[in-house]
């Protein structure tokens, strides 16, 4: 596989590197402090087409591809993850399941404004007592004199409820197979709408500028035209959006952990211990060294999973292996690089503490480590 990017794809990178670097990166610290939502950013990232990066031009995206995302993503996340999760919730997750699945008059209602990023779209899956089984599903949608009337709630979900949300794709049980199993559908939820209401934001750990949210649909009420795809295949469409989504996390993993590699190359040319730059001793060197190839080697794995995807061939294990690999590696890089900046590592006042607390959660997001494990068993053959 050559992995070499080509001149327009080497022109994207740097270009959303420059703005990662004039535009996300100066006020990254403050809105993580103050838990604030970046609206000047993402409309930054709005005016540059990045939310319609994967997108046909028929339907206001660029025309360019997944992995173009990508590549936006892992430099936005070189400087700030909740800045990267917020572009990849919103194409991956928000727009990507009415392109995927939505009928001709749905793209034409929802794609021009999502892809402009002039609105945010969530993806309502998991459920408070569901987690990683998402067959658990108990919201559930009734049709009503042709309308689906929606009940029950989602948890952590991306995007779901700054100004610019106007649309929650909700997984809901809509009746029962012909085997008794639940019949999983997706229905589009226009928001604001009555009976639907986002908790206040979490309180968490790390991506403190991303808007994230519990949701609560008490008969909420849409068309029946509102299902998104076919009935009882919501389940199935939404895995598939995930197989997808998880290119994109490790992506965003890799910035991450490439992040924390640039920090520590420039610290350790500025840091002095006994009468040298710490950058002069082995032990730091080496530990850089370590950071370097671990990215390499992740970014290399998203880039192939990437290309199995656009090339039409099966990536659903190379995916997993991506995700699996760079999530971890990205919390890897993210203690070595606090142990090299030492006391100051664990100072809010640097990118690595930042980097330390967002990376824990690339291991669980889209899919824990262990959900990873099991698919790639079961690809195998194994399970």
């Amino acid at each position: 596989m050559d992995s070499a990017l080509t001149f327009e794809q080497e022109t994207l990178r740097k270009t959303v590197e420059d703005f990662a670097r004039q535009v996300v990166a100066p006020v990254a610290a403050k809105h993580d402090a103050e838990h604030s939502f970046p609206y000047e950013v993402v409309a930054g990232m709005a005016e540059m087409g990045l939310f319609g990066l994967p997108f046909p031009e028929s339907y206001g995206g660029m025309g360019g591809d997944y992995f173009a995302l990508c590549l936006a993503l892992e430099e936005l996340a070189r400087v700030d993850s909740s800045v990267a999760i917020t572009l990849e919730a919103g194409v991956s997750l928000g727009a990507m399941p009415v392109f995927r699945f939505g009928t001709e008059a749905q793209k034409e209602e929802w794609l021009p404004r999502l892809t402009a990023g002039r609105a945010l779209g969530a993806f309502g899956l998991t459920e408070p007592g569901g987690g990683s089984d998402a067959g658990a599903t108990r919201t559930t949608g009734r049709l009503e004199g042709g309308s689906w009337v929606i009940d029950g709630s989602k948890a952590f979900i991306t995007n779901s409820g700054t100004d610019i949300t106007e649309l929650v794709t909700v997984t809901a049980v809509t009746g029962q197979t012909s085997a008794g199993r639940k019949e999983i559908s997706s229905i589009l939820v226009p928001v604001p709408a009555a009976g639907f209401t986002a908790a206040p934001p979490y309180d968490k750990v790390g991506w403190n500028a991303s808007d994230t949210h519990e949701l609560h649909f008490d008969g909420v009420t849409v068309p029946e035209e509102n299902l998104l795809g076919e009935r009882g295949r919501g389940y199935a469409n939404f895995l598939a959006i995930l197989d997808e989504g998880r290119i994109a996390i490790s992506a965003l993993a890799v910035g991450l952990a490439q992040g924390c590699v640039d920090e520590c190359v420039r610290y350790a040319a500025e840091r002095e211990a006994f009468g040298r730059n710490i950058g002069a001793y082995q032990a730091i060197q080496f530990t850089i060294a370590e950071m370097e190839a671990r990215t390499h080697v992740a970014r290399c794995a998203y880039y192939e999973a990437a290309s199995r995807m656009l090339s039409g061939r099966p990536f659903k294990r190379q995916a997993a292996i991506a995700k699996l690999y760079s999530s971890e590696i990205a919390v890897t890089n993210a203690r070595a690089a606090t142990q090299v900046f030492g006391g100051y590592g664990f100072m809010n006042d640097f990118p690595v503490a930042r980097f330390w607390r967002d990376s824990k959660i690339l291991e669980i997001g889209e899919g824990t480590s262990e959900v990873q494990k099991m698919l790639i068993a079961r690809d195998l053959g194994v399970a």
